[in-house]
């Protein structure tokens, strides 16, 4: 093996390790938001979140991308993402509140199936025939998973639903940001974003804190911030084919902290489900990625 062969298999297995410990670190961030919801209107959550994450995510933007990665030169396509960003969560935190965590988790699983589809209506790309049928397919997994007209549906599962298509919405905004932009100003501004949006309903939904809840606001700002930055810094390590199928492990976690914590066991419609969803989002890529070469 030469050593340029090497270097390639090293960077793979680091941006791999990374993707993987980034979805630990957010699994963890939202369970901890599901503990929180049994007190906390996730307005309230996401605002402490922002607040406490934000000094953190502008030190590493100002490590990783210098003094440069401050600048933004579209402030309004930020507010946009801000705006997106902050109904995607609070959707999924509400829905955490009533569904189990690997269900909601699971749900959400659909944001590249949704951003498959509205890339062919807002971006008027082309999606050929075999990616539409993967987008079927995947509507499929998820009414699997919703169950609609069963004695078993809830309507919260629309929450996480609702969720996956606001955060499809999000990845293709990502288009309008100035190319100039490095994806730790898209970070800070995020966050940023999300913070200055939240502070203006939190009054509305304010509860005086708990003491002994103080430490768990810090974890989600800490498991938060550092699995975005591991997941981002995983795309910069090895090629996004390779890379993120392995955001589905966050089913794993999510299931195995549902258990430890509130001794939830999905039924087995929702890891079918799943599977159908994570098969047919794993085609996506791998098609995108065909296309692309």
């Amino acid at each position: 093996m030469t050593s340029a062969s090497a270097g390639v298999r090293y960077q793979v297995s680091t941006g791999i390790l990374l993707m993987c410990a980034g979805v630990a670190c957010l699994c963890v961030n939202d369970a901890v938001a599901k503990t929180l919801t049994a007190g906390y209107h996730p307005i309230q959550i996401l605002f402490l979140r922002n607040v406490i994450a934000l000094p953190i995510a502008v030190l590493i933007a100002l490590k990783m991308g210098g003094p440069a990665a401050l600048r933004s030169y579209r402030p309004a396509a930020h507010l946009l993402r801000g705006i997106l960003w902050l109904g995607a969560a609070t959707l999924f935190f509400t829905g955490l509140s009533l569904l189990e965590l690997a269900e909601a988790t699971a749900l959400v699983f659909a944001a590249p199936i949704f951003m498959t589809a509205l890339s062919a209506v807002l971006l008027r790309e082309q999606v050929g025939w075999r990616r539409w049928f993967a987008v079927v397919i995947g509507f499929v997994g998820v009414l699997i998973i919703v169950r609609p007209g069963t004695g078993t549906f809830q309507t919260a599962s629309l929450y996480p639903v609702g969720t996956a298509v606001l955060y499809a919405f999000l990845m293709i905004s990502a288009r309008w940001v100035d190319p100039r932009e490095s994806v730790w100003t898209l970070m800070i501004y995020l966050v940023g974003a999300g913070g200055l949006l939240s502070a203006l309903l939190v009054p509305f939904v304010w509860v005086d804190l708990r003491l002994e809840d103080a430490w768990l606001f810090f974890a989600i700002a800490l498991f938060g911030t550092a699995g975005m930055t591991m997941m981002t810094q995983a795309f910069r390590f090895a090629p996004a084919a390779v890379v993120a199928p392995f955001d589905y492990s966050a089913l794993i976690w999510a299931s195995m902290l549902g258990w430890l914590i509130w001794n939830e066991i999905p039924d087995m419609a929702t890891y079918i489900g799943a599977g159908v969803i994570i098969l047919s989002g794993l085609f996506i890529v791998l098609r995108e990625r065909i296309l692309e070469a």
